[in-house]
């Protein structure tokens, strides 16, 4: 499915925001990031769109940050109006086709269907990748997925969330005098 194993650090990735700034990847280090990667035409991924607006809000307490991403062919174009009706509650703007093969480490001749899930921890390391390509088979764990947002994003998000939380709250043992 993907070329390279995980966990694995996070390449830069640069968003194109409808107001003509880029937003860079790499600034929400500290935070867990949701990066979706979306076509501004696809049902799914419009659910999906709504569904992490929700998600933003019940999560940013938490540190996390929900980013999005389209790449479709007319994503430069649509985003606006994208935004406006279905990624209201966290920053998305436009890529290419070539720079999010490029981010996943996917072959262009095997491209993922949308939405495609990239869940990165507070270190940048990608934890998670949640694609669909078309060697997945019918009824597989990717393409069960996407069956209900609402439920397997937020499993996903806790089950980061409590592994971060556990190795943060590691201590070490007090030096001892001599030591």
């Amino acid at each position: 499915m993907f070329a390279a194993p995980l966990p694995r650090k996070a390449a830069e990735f640069v968003i194109h925001m409808p107001d003509g700034k880029d937003l860079l990847l790499s600034s929400y280090r500290g935070k867990t990031v949701v990066l979706a990667m979306m076509f501004t035409d696809c049902p799914h991924c419009q659910k999906n769109a709504q569904v992490l607006s929700d998600i933003q809000k019940e999560y940013a307490n938490k540190g996390v940050q929900v980013l999005g991403a389209t790449f479709d062919p007319d994503a430069s174009r649509q985003v606006a109006q994208f935004d406006l009706i279905f990624a209201k509650g966290f920053p998305c703007g436009y890529s290419t086709n070539p720079a999010v093969l490029a981010f996943l480490q996917q072959p262009a001749n095997k491209p993922p269907f949308v939405p495609i899930m990239v869940f990165i921890d507070k270190t940048g390391m990608i934890r998670s990748l949640k694609m669909v390509t078309e060697d997945s088979k019918e009824g597989s764990p990717e393409q069960a997925f996407f069956q209900k947002p609402e439920i397997t994003i937020r499993a996903e998000l806790d089950k980061m969330l409590k592994g971060e939380a556990s190795t943060s709250s590691v201590k070490t043992a007090p030096k001892t005098p001599g030591s």
